[in-house]
């Protein structure tokens, strides 16, 4: 299985992101969606989950996966492709940049916080922009 986790590596927000100022995504209704769900693990949890357990945890959770489950369902979900968070509307849509420690651990930063522009000045990590919304 292929390790689809990113190190050292700081996600900026997408070049067409539309706000100036990091928001928290908002629920619809009485559901999560999956930007609210991604925000909640990361944000909750600084530096405690990967990609992997982002990814695999929003789907697990909205297949209504069994605990018991999950083991064997995780491994079937990463043995076809999935979109990283450069994909996620966090960096696309709400204005959170994504830094990925050396372990792969990740944590939030609001675009116009003075930690984003740390990162963004710091030649020892690795940089990649979120995915644009609309093409060129």
């Amino acid at each position: 299985m292929k390790d689809n986790n990113y190190y050292g590596t700081f996600i900026e927000v997408a070049e067409d992101c539309p706000v100036a100022a990091a928001e928290i995504p908002k629920a619809k209704g009485d559901a999560k969606t999956v930007p609210v769900m991604q925000y909640e693990l990361i944000a909750n949890h600084p530096y405690r989950y990967t990609q992997e357990d982002v990814l695999f945890e929003v789907f697990a959770v909205r297949g209504e996966v069994p605990e018991s489950e999950r083991p064997a369902s995780r491994e079937k979900f990463f043995s076809k492709g999935q979109p990283c968070l450069r994909a996620s509307s966090l960096g696309k849509r709400y204005g959170w940049g994504i830094h990925h420690d050396a372990e792969g651990k990740m944590a939030l930063y609001a675009v116009e916080s003075p930690e984003y522009q740390a990162f963004l000045r710091d030649e020892t990590v690795k940089k990649v922009k979120a995915m644009r919304s609309k093409r060129v």
